[in-house]
């Protein structure tokens, strides 16, 4: 099975990866593809563009096995609808190969809110990766989705190429994208935030307000 983790890395960060991991080690994904979206249609354009965007998520993702720098979206014009990336992936690996996309609690509760949103589990199944303390959204939509789709355990994935809803706690940090640029705009360096490339390069081109520090390296 291949897994779809989307967003704006902007940049990307420990919050990205080590959930990535966990799910890399514990699910029967075979491989992970980290997708930085171009325009993203749920929240505010990205400081960084497209090309820092990508450098600094393949940097890091190409020295992780079974994490895939994807970039199809940054390539792809217009409005970055997941169900586009789900239509381009399944042409590619075929009827046959599971896609599993993997989801926060809070995008899977804005779902019924995306593009042809409905078509998503006609394509794939769908990871909701938990927090420890945060519950499933109830909303009616949603509701009757879990009802009709969730499963409790990963062997239920197996055999199947899409259709379930698998909630999964996975150890997530409190790190967000928007925690770090505010603490490089502060003048503070992101220790324990970012990998080291990412923070090199962040320094190196200035990126986030950097270039105002005295700590780069």
């Amino acid at each position: 099975m291949i897994g779809v983790l989307g967003g704006t890395f902007d940049p990307i960060h420990f919050g990205h990866i080590k959930p990535a991991l966990a799910l890399l080690r514990e699910l029967p994904f075979t491989e992970i593809h980290l997708i930085p979206a171009r325009h993203p249609p749920h929240r505010p354009p990205p400081i960084a563009d497209a090309a820092q965007r990508w450098y600094m998520l393949r940097t890091v993702v190409e020295r992780i096995p079974g994490l895939v720098a994807d970039d199809r979206e940054l390539r792809r014009e217009g409005p970055s609808y997941t169900v586009d990336t789900l239509l381009e992936l399944r042409s590619e690996v075929g009827d046959a190969v599971g896609i599993g996309l993997i989801l926060g609690t809070d995008a899977f509760a804005g779902l019924p809110s995306w593009h042809r949103w409905r078509q998503i589990l006609e394509l794939c199944h769908i990871v909701v990766a938990q927090r420890p303390g945060f519950p499933l959204p109830q909303q009616e939509e949603l509701a009757e989705l879990l009802a009709a789709c969730a499963v409790g355990e990963p062997e239920a994935l197996e055999g199947r190429t899409h259709g379930a809803i698998l909630p999964w706690r996975v150890p997530q940090l409190d790190i967000s994208a928007s925690a770090v640029r505010a603490c490089i705009a502060a003048g503070e360096q992101p220790r324990y935030l970012v990998p080291g490339t990412v923070w090199s390069y962040i320094c190196r081109i200035g990126l986030y307000g950097a270039h105002a520090l005295t700590g780069c390296p």
